[in-house]
């Protein structure tokens, strides 16, 4: 009976072998190299073409609206005076026509329109007059006119 089971033993020895040979993986992977220099150099080169394409991008963008912005040309603002934290009185020059404009936070209001040509005869009286009375410079000089046009709205 022994030597039954000693046959019987000796033919599954090959299998048992086959069966280990099985488990053991024939194949290990390497350990984990770091980061090399040539995958540094791909990621700061892939990291420069897309911030070009950005830059690309933003400077074709604000080409295609320059056209938008043709009539910037037709209006200018010549001064500007504050009343208020938050209101300006604004004096414009369209064509050939003057625009004094009340701004305030929700509300643009047009106080008084007049033809440039007035504007100039004003400015001839008012550096005649001021010699006499006063002189004004820069924004001041908007201030005396806007003064005077009012004192002469007001005397109506």
């Amino acid at each position: 009976m022994t030597s039954l089971f000693t046959r019987i033993a000796i033919l599954f020895l090959p299998l048992q072998a086959m069966a280990e040979q099985a488990v053991r993986p024939s194949y290990v992977p390497p350990p984990p190299v770091g980061v090399s220099t040539g995958s540094m150099v791909q990621m700061v080169l892939s990291l420069l073409l897309v911030l070009g394409a950005v830059v690309l991008v933003a400077w074709l963008l604000k080409r295609v609206n320059l056209p938008q912005h043709a009539a910037g040309n037709l209006m200018q603002i010549k001064a500007s005076v504050a009343v208020g934290q938050r209101e300006r009185i604004v004096l414009m020059e369209v064509n050939d026509t003057w625009l004094v404009i009340g701004v305030a936070p929700g509300q643009v209001s047009a106080l008084h329109t007049m033809p440039k040509a007035e504007v100039a005869a004003m400015q001839q009286t008012d550096t005649q007059h001021s010699s006499a009375q006063h002189s004004f410079t820069g924004q001041s000089k908007f201030q005396g006119w806007l003064k005077e046009i009012l004192e002469k709205r007001n005397a109506r």
